[in-house]
């Protein structure tokens, strides 16, 4: 009995090294993921009426599956504090290919 727990541990400590070595070969050096097709021109949103005084619009963008690019809608949302101000997400070109850029408060 415990030679079959031992070699489901090791089993099981192999098939998660294995895990991380194929993970972090597939990551860039800045956690950024490239691609090399361009993202389609971003998809023109109809905002509903804001939900109270103070919310800010998060405009949707495009992300990426590992297949395809995805719409992610837009949405109302309160700024954590006082003057922040939203930045949009956006996709930046570079050498590797395309990567996104996610939208944060500043």
């Amino acid at each position: 009995m415990n030679v079959r727990r031992i070699a489901t541990q090791l089993i099981i400590a192999l098939a998660l090294a294995g895990l991380t070595v194929v993970s972090t070969a597939c990551a860039s050096p800045r956690g950024r993921m490239y691609v090399r097709v361009a993202p389609p021109v971003p998809i023109v949103e109809v905002r509903a009426a804001a939900p109270d005084a103070g919310w800010v619009w998060v405009p949707g963008y495009y992300t990426w599956n590992g297949r395809g690019y995805v719409w992610l809608a837009g949405r109302w949302e309160r700024p954590p504090r006082g003057r922040f101000v939203w930045v949009p997400a956006h996709w930046t070109r570079s050498r590797r290919g395309w990567y996104l850029v996610r939208g944060h408060w500043r």
